[in-house]
C-alpha cells in the first residue's frame, strides 16, 4: 500500500481538491509551487534554522519511567509540548509562512479550535511583519480565553465564528469565505492536515520532523530506530501524522490513532470519526465524516475544542480503510482521568487533546518489552479551567 499523496492529492479512496471555482487559482498556485518551494536549499536551511533557534527543536524523547511501570510497558514521550507556543502546531506555522513569503502574500488568515493553531500563526505573523486573522468558533473562544489573549497579544485578529455548533468546522467555513474575497494577497495556513490538495501532504510534510526525529533518538536510547508503536490523537490529524510519517511504509511499526468519543461513541455527543463517519467532502477533500443518512454534517462534541471536529484528515482515513492503523475511541471522563494520571506520575501537565492519547491503556494492552512512543502533541496550561471544573480541583 502507498500512504503518501499520488499527484492529485489522494491516498487511496480520499483526499483530492473539491473547491469552489473562485479559489482554484489560489490553490493551483499553491499545488505547483510547494514542492519546488520546500526543496529550495535556501527555505530547507532558514526553516531548520528556525526551528532549531525559535522552536527550540529537536523536541526531547523523554522515557516516562513511572508512567511505564504502571502499565508494564516502555512508555517514551514525544513532548512537543516543549515547543515554543506549546503544541506542534508551530512546526507546520513556521513552514507555511515561510512558503507565503515566497509567494508574495503579505496577509495570513487561519482557523483555530483550541486556540493552539491560531497562536502559532499568530506568533509567526508577528516574526514575519505579517498581517493575520484569526477565525475561531464562539464557544472555543469562550472555552479558550488565556490562547484568545495570546493571539491578540501577539498582534492578531480574532474574529469569532457564530453559525452552526460555533466551533472548529464553523471557524474553517469562516476563514475559507475569507479566502475567496481576498484571492490576490492572501495565504490560509490551514493547521491539521485537511482542506484540498496539496494542504493535506504539505502539512503532513512539515510535521513530519516529529518522526525524522524519533528515529534518531530512539537510535540513541534503545539502539534502534523504530518503535513497536506510535501513538497519537486525532481529530484533522496533523500531530498524527507527523508521528506516523517516517513509519508509515514499516508494517513492524504499530500505528494507533485515538479518536475523542466524548460522552460516549452512540451518545449523539462524539467526534469519532471512524466509527460514525461515511465518505463525504468537508473544507476541500474526500473523507471519512460524521454526516446524516441525507449528507448533512453532524454536530460534534468533545471535551476537547482541538478534538471537536466532524472528520478526519485524508491520510488518516486512508489508514483506517486499509487496516493500517488502529482506531480507539476515548471519552471525555478517561481522557481527563489520564491527563491527571500524567500530571501526578511524571508531573507534566498535558493538553486535553494529549490526554487522549494517554488513555489508550485502558483499551490496549501492551507487552513488557514493547516500545511504544505517544505524541504529547501539547501542554495543558491551555486547559487548566477545564481541568479545574472537571475534577472540582
Amino acid at each position: 500500500m502507498n500512504y503518501q499523496a499520488d499527484e492529485k492529492g489522494y491516498y487511496g479512496d480520499f483526499g483530492g481538491a473539491y473547491i469552489p471555482e473562485m479559489l482554484y487559482p489560489n490553490v493551483e498556485e499553491l499545488r505547483t509551487k510547494y514542492l519546488e518551494i520546500m526543496n529550495e536549499p535556501s527555505f530547507v536551511e532558514e526553516f531548520n534554522q528556525l526551528l532549531k533557534d525559535y522552536v527550540g527543536r529537536p523536541s526531547p524523547l523523554y522515557y516516562a519511567k513511572r508512567l511505564s511501570e504502571k502499565h508494564n510497558t516502555k512508555v517514551y514521550l514525544k513532548r512537543e509540548d516543549l515547543n515554543h507556543t506549546g503544541a506542534h502546531k508551530v512546526n507546520n506555522t513556521i513552514g507555511q509562512i515561510l512558503v507565503a513569503k515566497k509567494l508574495g502574500k503579505n496577509r495570513i488568515i487561519a482557523e483555530t479550535g483550541a486556540g493552539q493553531h491560531g497562536v502559532a500563526t499568530a506568533t509567526v505573523c508577528a516574526l514575519m511583519g505579517i498581517e493575520c486573522i484569526v477565525y475561531m468558533g464562539e464557544i472555543d473562544i469562550k472555552r479558550q480565553a488565556p490562547n484568545v489573549a495570546r493571539m491578540k497579544m501577539l498582534g492578531a485578529k480574532v474574529i469569532p465564528a457564530t453559525s452552526g455548533s460555533k466551533t472548529l468546522k464553523d471557524a474553517t467555513n469562516e476563514a475559507i469565505r475569507d479566502w475567496i474575497n481576498n484571492p490576490v494577497d492572501t495565504h490560509y495556513i490551514i493547521g491539521s492536515a485537511i482542506g484540498p490538495h496539496p494542504y493535506p501532504d504539505m502539512v503532513t510534510r512539515f510535521q513530519s520532523i516529529i518522526s525524522e526525529e524519533i528515529k534518531w533518538q530512539l537510535k540513541e536510547k534503545e539502539g534502534k530506530e523504530d518503535p513497536d508503536y506510535v501513538i497519537a490523537c486525532i481529530g484533522g490529524g496533523s500531530n498524527a501524522a507527523g508521528t506516523y510519517y517516517h513509519f508509515l511504509d514499516n508494517p513492524d511499526v504499530g500505528i494507533i490513532a485515538v479518536e475523542a468519543a466524548g460522552k460516549g461513541v452512540n451518545s449523539g455527543e462524539s467526534a469519532a470519526t471512524s466509527q460514525l463517519g461515511k465518505e463525504g467532502v468537508i473544507h476541500g477533500c474526500k473523507t471519512l465524516l460524521m454526516q446524516t443518512d441525507d449528507g448533512q454534517i453532524t454536530e460534534p462534541y468533545s471535551i476537547s475544542a482541538g478534538l471537536d471536529y466532524p472528520g478526519v484528515g485524508p491520510l488518516h482515513s486512508h489508514l483506517y480503510r486499509t487496516g493500517r492503523g488502529e482506531f480507539f475511541s476515548v471519552t471525555d471522563d478517561d481522557a481527563m482521568i489520564a491527563g491527571l494520571e500524567l500530571c501526578k506520575l511524571e508531573g507534566i501537565i498535558p493538553a486535553i487533546e494529549s490526554s487522549h492519547a494517554l488513555a489508550i491503556f485502558n483499551q490496549k494492552k501492551f507487552n513488557p518489552d514493547d516500545i511504544v512512543v505517544i505524541s504529547l502533541s501539547g501542554r495543558g496550561d491551555k486547559d487548566l479551567n477545564t481541568y479545574i471544573d472537571h475534577f472540582k480541583l
